[in-house]
């Protein structure tokens, strides 16, 4: 019986990540006893698992230029600064709230981490839409040999709709999470993300034609009607 290898890769990461977000979240927390990090656990993992079965049935084109991320997948040394930015702000989104969880800083009521939970659902909702409508969405910058401009779905309200939806995980990952202190994480954030996304308008208009003209179609980046 023949094993597909990327399968066998894409389990054995989804199992090192589970474990590494297991740690991030009970260690700095000092306990097992944290029902909004098992809720959030649960949650995420099974959008994560649902939302890379889909498309590795429907798309895997999607998950092999998906799964090429990190500071050593991309080409230029601004670009490893930022991807390497971007994860440890994920990183930090965890850790904060559990060690916020452990000592009482500043905790947020069970209806708000349940809204949190769904902002986690509504964020990956957002990701499915993007790369539904465009399977070259990797996750480096780039441009492959006819590529076209996408500007149906999620691309004819904003132009980089899959940062979008970070930028809502980013927000609801604390809150999910018991934390309010967390949800300030998204001011260090939020400019690394601008960063990134301004390098990549600039990349794209150089190299993916048609893209100038996409951007006077769409006014706004990120947040419809307002950037």
């Amino acid at each position: 019986m023949h094993i597909d290898p990327f399968i066998v890769r894409g389990i054995v990461s989804n199992l090192f990540f589970a474990l590494i977000l297991i740690a991030c979240l009970f260690l700095p927390a000092g306990s097992w006893n944290y029902w909004q990090a098992w809720v959030f656990l649960v949650l995420f993992e099974l959008c994560a698992q649902a939302f890379g079965i889909y498309f590795l049935i429907n798309d895997r084109k999607v998950i092999e230029r998906r799964v090429r991320v990190g500071p050593t997948a991309e080409r230029e040394p601004a670009q490893k600064i930022i991807s390497a930015l971007i994860i440890a702000s994920f990183i930090a989104a965890f850790i904060v709230p559990a060690f916020d969880h452990r000592f009482g800083w500043s905790p947020v009521a069970p209806a708000v981490s349940i809204l949190g939970d769904a902002l986690v659902a509504f964020s990956f909702l957002i990701f499915f839409f993007v790369l539904q409508a465009n399977s070259y969405a990797a996750s480096t910058i780039q441009v492959e040999e006819g590529q076209p401009v996408i500007s149906s779905g999620p691309y004819a309200l904003v132009r980089h709709p899959m940062y979008s939806g970070t930028l809502v995980l980013i927000v609801a990952i604390p809150l999910a999470l018991g934390s309010w202190w967390g949800v300030l994480l998204l001011v260090p954030f939020l400019p690394v993300l601008l960063w990134r996304l301004l390098y990549e308008e600039r990349f794209l208009r150089k190299n993916l034609p048609g893209y100038a003209a996409y951007t006077q179609q769409v006014r706004y980046r990120l947040i419809p009607a307002i950037f």
